[in-house]
C-alpha cells in the first residue's frame, strides 16, 4: 500500500501506462474469506447464512445475473432462495412475499432485483426489506445510519469500490475524491463513504458547470454514471486514482461487441497512476460485496453484532 499522494504530480514518462486495479482478483480472495468465515459461523451457531434473491419479469440480462448470485451464494457456503415471478405481479404479491420473507427465520438477507417492471414503486418495495435483511442497502434505515455513519448495510458496489481504494491507497486522509454520478445505488453511498475515510469530495451531476474541470483536480476520481467513454483522458489529473464504475456494451465496426465503461480507457490509462479495466474492475466485486453483506447480516441477526 502506498500512503495519499501528492498534491502536485510530477510530469509523467511519454510511455506511461497507469497500474490496473484487478477487482477479480480481489474479488476471488474475498469470496475465499467470505468461505472460510461461513464454515466458522455455521459450527459456532449451526446456521447457515440465506440470501433470497427475487426477480420480477423475464429480462435475460437480470435473469442471468441472478443466476450467477445463485451459484456464488452456494459456492460461498450459503443457501440460495430463488423467487421468479411474472412481470404481471402486482406491487401488493411483491410487498406480500417481501413480507413472508422478512418472518422467516432462514432468510438473513433480502434482495430484490432492480429495476422492477413499470407500475411497481422500486422505493416502496425496498423500504419493505427488514433494514437488518437488506443487503443491497437501498432502504432508508440502512441510507440514514451511512449518512450519519452509524452501523448498517452499505450498498454493494460503493463497498467494493471503497475496499478497492484501501487496498490501493491505504490511508486517504486528506486526499480529493470527486464522485461523477449521484445515483442512490453508487454515487450518493460511495461519496459518504469516502467523506469518512477523510477524504474532501465533490459530487459532480448532470447540472454541474465544468465536469471535466472539477476532474482534473481530483486525486480519487471515480465515474458512475452509465454513459458510454464520457470521461476522456484529458479530464484526469496525472497520477490520480481512476474507479469506472460503468458497463455499457458496444458494437465494434467490425461488427463485434465489446465492454467499455464511463471513461475513455485507452486515453486515461495514459494519465492515471491506477485504474479498474472494464471488464474485470469494479463488477466483480458488487456480487462479492452482497455475499459480505449476506453474512454481516446473519452475524446482526444471530450475534447481535454490527454490519
Amino acid at each position: 500500500m502506498t500512503g495519499p499522494m501528492s498534491s502536485t504530480p510530477s510530469p509523467l514518462p511519454s510511455d506511461h501506462r497507469a497500474s490496473l486495479i484487478d477487482g477479480k482478483a480481489f474479488a476471488t480472495a474475498l469470496r475465499q474469506t467470505i468461505r472460510q468465515d461461513v464454515q466458522d459461523f455455521r459450527a459456532r451457531h449451526g446456521i447457515t447464512p440465506g440470501l433470497a434473491v427475487v426477480l420480477v419479469g423475464n429480462d435475460p440480462a437480470s435473469e442471468v445475473y441472478v443466476r450467477n448470485k445463485a451459484i456464488q451464494t452456494h459456492h460461498a457456503g450459503m443457501r440460495s432462495f430463488m423467487h421468479m415471478l411474472p412481470e404481471s405481479t402486482s406491487e401488493q404479491e411483491l410487498l406480500n412475499l417481501v413480507e413472508r420473507l422478512n418472518k422467516d427465520p432462514e432468510i438473513h438477507g433480502i434482495l430484490v432485483q432492480l429495476p422492477l417492471p413499470g407500475g411497481l414503486d422500486a422505493g416502496r418495495v425496498t423500504n419493505a426489506i427488514l433494514p437488518e435483511k437488506d443487503v443491497d442497502g437501498l432502504g432508508v434505515v440502512n441510507a440514514g445510519r451511512l449518512a450519519v455513519n452509524q452501523p448498517g448495510i452499505v450498498p454493494c458496489t460503493p463497498l467494493g469500490c471503497l475496499m478497492l481504494l484501501r487496498d490501493q491507497l491505504g490511508d486517504m486522509t486528506g486526499l480529493h475524491a470527486v464522485v461523477i454520478g449521484c445515483s442512490n445505488l453508487v454515487g450518493k453511498p460511495l461519496a459518504l463513504l469516502l467523506l469518512a475515510e477523510g477524504c474532501t469530495v465533490s459530487i459532480a451531476h448532470i447540472h454541474t458547470r465544468d465536469t471535466a474541470a472539477l476532474a482534473r483536480e481530483a486525486d480519487i476520481l471515480v465515474v458512475a454514471t452509465g454513459s458510454r467513454e464520457l470521461v476522456r483522458g484529458d479530464w484526469i489529473k496525472p497520477g490520480a486514482t481512476v474507479i469506472d464504475v460503468g458497463i455499457t456494451r458496444m458494437q465494434t465496426p467490425e461488427g463485434k461487441s465489446r465492454l467499455v465503461g464511463d471513461v475513455a480507457f485507452d486515453e486515461a490509462v495514459k494519465v492515471a497512476g491506477r485504474i479498474t479495466p472494464v471488464p474485470g474492475g469494479v463488477g466483480p466485486m458488487t456480487i462479492a460485496c452482497l455475499l459480505n453483506n449476506t453474512l454481516a447480516a446473519a452475524r446482526m441477526q444471530v450475534e447481535g453484532a454490527g454490519a
